[in-house]
């Protein structure tokens, strides 16, 4: 069966830095307080260590546990993509997370959903940011666009995150993880 999202043929990070958002740029309180809000535990890094628990390496976020680590150059969307993986996940794949988040095609597309919205409680991303630096990066969507796949293809992640009780029927997130 096809995917909304479609596994992107770019290397990650792009080779050109993108004109994204980086953590070092948002708002700390705000992003630690959206971590904690799912019992998960920010983490800052060194400028010039390598992230722990990060699958794609370089600047991107990286997840051990219940904690998210990011550094100043990690971009903000990696860092809600992962702590929405986290939030995704079942709690058996929680208990045992190192690096690889795992899951599949429907909850992939669950966690790009939910990183939209978590966005718009962050100062200075919002959702329409979040939409364009998802572009700029190189996440792939059927429709050539994150925006386009959010607004007109996302109803089986939207569905998805309604039958996990993470989003509400008002498409605000529920601040709860995955149980099962």
């Amino acid at each position: 069966m096809p995917t909304s999202m479609e596994t992107s043929s770019q290397t990650f990070p792009p080779a050109a830095a993108p004109d994204v958002i980086r953590c070092g740029q948002a708002d700390h309180a705000a992003l630690a307080t959206l971590a904690e809000r799912y019992g998960a535990v920010l983490a800052w890094v060194e400028s010039d260590a390598a992230i722990p628990g990060s699958f794609w390496g370089e600047c991107e976020a990286g997840l051990v546990g219940n904690t998210l680590y990011v550094r100043e150059d990690t971009p903000v969307h990696s860092a809600l993509h992962e702590l929405c993986h986290y939030i995704c996940m079942d709690a058996a794949r929680r208990t045992g997370l190192h690096t690889d988040a795992g899951g599949g095609y429907e909850e992939e597309n669950g966690v790009c959903f939910l990183q939209i919205l978590l966005a718009d409680v962050l100062p200075a991303m919002g959702r329409k940011r979040m939409l364009a630096d998802m572009d700029a990066w190189g996440y792939s969507f059927r429709l050539g666009s994150a925006r386009a796949w959010f607004e007109s293809d996302a109803e089986d992640a939207r569905d998805w995150l309604l039958a996990h009780d993470l989003i509400d029927s008002h498409l605000r997130p529920t601040g709860r993880l995955r149980r099962d």
